[in-house]
């Protein structure tokens, strides 16, 4: 038998690989002597630039940039093995950790930092930037990431405008200023895990807004300003980002990285697969084992568990997903080929505690599980 662990992290917690650590040791009270291969994965989100330096033989590095709230940070990004890609993530420069919960504030927080991180790779005239723009404490468009990057955005007495949301309202004109030439001979990917729009009921200020600080006025605000950022994009760059899906992702940077480097969005978790050459892993296996720290209805839309378990149904093995908690799960998500949902919690417990020993709780639920199944055979 030949098991292959695959898990996302579980927030808060674990990281992927210490995820897939503690599920093999469950694995391993059982079945001693099994055949056990760790792909540990990300969607985009948090821990995805790990996964793709550690996949590559990379190295992680750390740089001053600018923060969500205009000062300086320190932010981590990656180079692949072969020195040829970048790994980016948008929460190291300009994510809600680095934001306290009393300063949230999307008119204020700025994708500066993004920007800047950007230019580091571009100077070393990589081929490809790989960006995973989960966890952001932004909702400007990307116009604070355009800025660093050398466009003009200018407001109506023709200076430039300021950061964060506060900037975007204040927006009227974009100058390419010579900026697309630097992004002729690079590939630029988005790792984005949501299909929303940039404005609209579902779109950045709606759905994400409430979680970066804006109140319920505020969302309608810049709302409407990302609707005027869209004409002003399409009137003055000739690029439609109004019904770009992943347009809304990240406060609206999904739509900002499509319009000024040309970036290619694509699901987090498609990329990361690719990367880790996933599906070749699968080869004789008998069960995948996944896992993430909230399952739920929203999980078919790019998670890591669903985007495994599609993989692995066109082989025919078996999935079998623990989660932290568990949510509105319905019969579309066993469809996608999970075939069983397990909590880690063994009893009542609060969310503190849980996070606190989730090492030895993940290994424990999937001991449970394997000795339940242990006088099953698996194909």
């Amino acid at each position: 038998m030949k098991i292959l662990i695959a898990p996302n992290s579980f927030k808060g917690s674990l990281t992927a690989f210490e995820a897939a650590e503690a599920i093999e040791k469950g694995v391993k009270r059982v079945f001693k002597k099994v055949e056990t291969i760790k792909v540990p994965l990300a969607d985009g989100g948090d821990g995805t630039m790990e996964v793709m330096i550690r996949s590559t033989g990379g190295k992680i590095k750390t740089i001053k940039v600018t923060g969500p709230l205009n000062t300086l940070v320190t932010a981590k990004y990656g180079v692949s093995g072969d020195r040829k890609t970048y790994f980016l993530e948008m929460a190291e420069a300009s994510g809600l950790k680095l934001v306290p919960k009393e300063k949230r504030n999307p008119m204020l927080t700025t994708s500066k930092g993004v920007g800047e991180l950007i230019n580091i790779a571009l100077k070393k005239k990589v081929k490809k930037i790989v960006i995973g723009i989960g966890g952001s404490a932004t909702n400007d468009g990307g116009v604070g990431m355009a800025k660093a990057l050398g466009f003009k955005l200018l407001n109506k007495d023709g200076k430039p405008i300021c950061e964060g949301g506060s900037g975007l309202l204040e927006l009227e004109r974009i100058e390419e200023n010579g900026v697309f030439k630097r992004f002729e001979n690079v590939e630029v990917v988005v790792a984005c895990d949501v299909n929303n729009l940039l404005y609209g009921k579902f779109g950045a200020s709606s759905v994400f807004g409430p979680q970066k600080g804006a109140l319920p006025r505020m969302v309608k605000v810049l709302d409407k300003a990302l609707t005027k950022y869209a004409r002003i994009i399409k009137r003055d760059l000739g690029i439609d980002v109004s019904r770009l899906k992943g347009g809304g992702a990240a406060g609206g940077i999904g739509a900002g990285l499509f319009a000024f480097t040309g970036a290619k969005l694509q699901k987090g978790i498609e990329i990361i697969i690719n990367i880790t050459e996933f599906e070749k892993k699968l080869k004789n296996c008998s069960l995948v084992i996944t896992g993430e720290g909230q399952i739920d209805s929203q999980s078919i839309f790019g998670k890591v568990p669903v985007g495994v378990a599609q993989i692995a149904k066109k082989h025919g093995i078996p999935v079998l997903c623990i989660a932290g908690s568990i949510g509105d799960i319905n019969n579309d998500l066993y469809k996608t080929g999970i075939s069983s949902v397990v909590t880690l919690v063994n009893g009542p417990v609060t969310l503190e505690k849980a996070i606190e020993n989730a090492s030895p709780l993940l290994t424990a639920a999937t001991e449970r599980t394997f000795r339940g199944i242990k006088n099953i055979k698996l194909h």
